[in-house]
């Protein structure tokens, strides 16, 4: 499977049959005081990854705060590069927290301080690392931890069940009839409990592409678990409203959350 790489006016748009993971780094000039870092999972359904508007950008505006970024450029579900199309993206993301963590000194970053964004896809890509870490996917030797300090999802792909899941990225994930069993392992609101990451999540109400519910469900185990978490839903904007709003506009709710938070200190 040949990698495409797509552009439109000399800017970048994205990657499609993606098969072999990156992870590019970002590193602030001058590092916020709690050194935190944030791996980044872009979203496109699972069938590509909008790697500038929901990779580069984010990376950017990160920076600017002192955090440290590293994006993932995960492999795209496909039966001709993996055994098993449902853990794929999330071995690219456990090997992802694994080298930052296990090379947070080189980096200059705090190893308990490591958290997972993602956008649609791929915030169901960073909940699931967020609540299967329990389990590895990859070869762990040294035990290396596996849970994300905190996560950050963006009208995120939650569900997997009827009604709420986003019907292609369920379809790339999991198959054409997955059984019962793998679409509850998947539907991460049911994967929630009292070690799930902290979780800032936002959404907008009018969402025809993920619908809201996906966030709420998630948010309202979180609560029940007594998880620490935010949520801030919007009442229209649809799917990938905050690409048409400048990043210095509505990161700045999610930057308050993480001064809140001990994960950043107030510049």
């Amino acid at each position: 499977m040949q990698e495409v790489k797509r552009e439109k006016d000399d800017l970048l748009i994205g990657y499609w049959k993606v098969s072999e993971p990156t992870l590019e780094i970002f590193l602030p000039e001058k590092p916020n005081d709690r050194k935190a870092a944030v791996i980044l999972c872009p979203g496109g359904g699972y069938a590509m990854e909008s790697y500038r508007k929901e990779g580069t950008e984010i990376a950017k505006a990160f920076n600017e705060e002192g955090v440290a970024v590293f994006l993932l450029k995960y492999r795209l579900p496909s039966d001709s590069i993996m055994h098993d199309t449902s853990i794929g993206p999330l071995q690219d993301a456990q090997q992802a927290i694994k080298t930052v963590r296990d090379r947070a000194a080189e980096w200059n970053i705090t190893p308990n301080n490591i958290g997972i964004m993602g956008f649609s896809a791929g915030g169901h890509l960073a909940s699931t690392a967020g609540t299967h870490f329990n389990k590895s996917y990859i070869p762990n030797v040294k035990k290396t931890s596996l849970r994300p300090d905190f996560m950050i999802l963006i009208y995120p792909v939650i569900s997997m069940q009827d009604g709420l899941a986003h019907g292609g990225s369920r379809r790339l994930l999991l198959g054409e009839e997955p059984s019962q069993e793998k679409l509850d392992l998947f539907s991460n609101d049911q994967q929630v409990n009292e070690e799930t990451p902290p979780t800032w999540l936002t959404h907008a109400g009018d969402d025809t592409v993920v619908p809201v519910a996906n966030s709420i469900r998630f948010y309202e185990n979180l609560i029940q678990n007594k998880v620490p978490s935010e949520m801030h839903l919007y009442p229209k904007g649809n799917h990938g409203f905050v690409l048409s709003i400048p990043t210095s506009e509505w990161m700045q709710p999610l930057f308050k959350w993480m001064q809140k938070s001990d994960y950043i200190t107030e510049k």
